[in-house]
């Protein structure tokens, strides 16, 4: 059975250890790096997801919700501690959920209107212009507890960083009876 968007975004929630490698084509740097994500499901009455939908004059209705996603990286031993959270609002098409608009707002910069695709093989493909540059992300399970993604950063000369991320859920301890 196909995957909607809603499914697919309620499959995202929780706790996840992330490992990233990332390449810098302008230095030619390659870097990785690891962190704690967690994900959490916004509701249409959210204030924050009202706030950012008033703010592109999208009527807060049309959502079916959103994530607020946070990272902690101190789990990246040698490396400089970074934290900080994003918010993605997704807006379906009402004649094809399958497709529709994203807002997602950086805590620390203005939020950006983008795309997003639900494919057949239920990867879901984002497309967000920030500032100068054109991001695009592709977001896909492996598994239930396996999540993978793949971004792409270009800006006017061209592709500026690549990145491809695995995420593994954080389980709950099982309870001893």
């Amino acid at each position: 059975m196909f995957m909607d968007i809603q499914t697919f975004l309620e499959s995202c929630i929780g706790q996840w250890f992330s490992q990233r490698s990332s390449y810098q084509f302008d230095t030619e740097k390659a870097e990785s790096h690891k962190s704690e994500l967690t994900v959490e499901w916004l509701n249409t009455d959210h204030s924050l997801l009202v706030s950012l939908c008033q703010e592109h004059r999208i009527d807060p209705n049309q959502a079916i919700g959103g994530q607020q996603v946070s990272w902690n990286s101190s789990v990246d031993y040698g490396q400089k501690k970074q934290t900080g959270s994003a918010t993605m609002i997704i807006i379906p098409d009402s004649n094809t959920p399958k497709i529709g608009k994203i807002i997602q707002s950086f805590k620390s910069n203005p939020s950006s209107q983008g795309k997003y695709s639900l494919g057949e093989d239920e990867a879901l493909n984002l497309t967000l212009e920030v500032g100068d540059f054109l991001m695009e992300e592709r977001i896909w399970f492996a598994s239930p507890n396996l999540r993978l993604r793949t971004s792409l950063m270009k800006g006017e000369n061209g592709y500026s960083r690549t990145a491809f991320y695995s995420e593994i859920r954080r389980l709950p301890p099982q309870e001893v009876a």
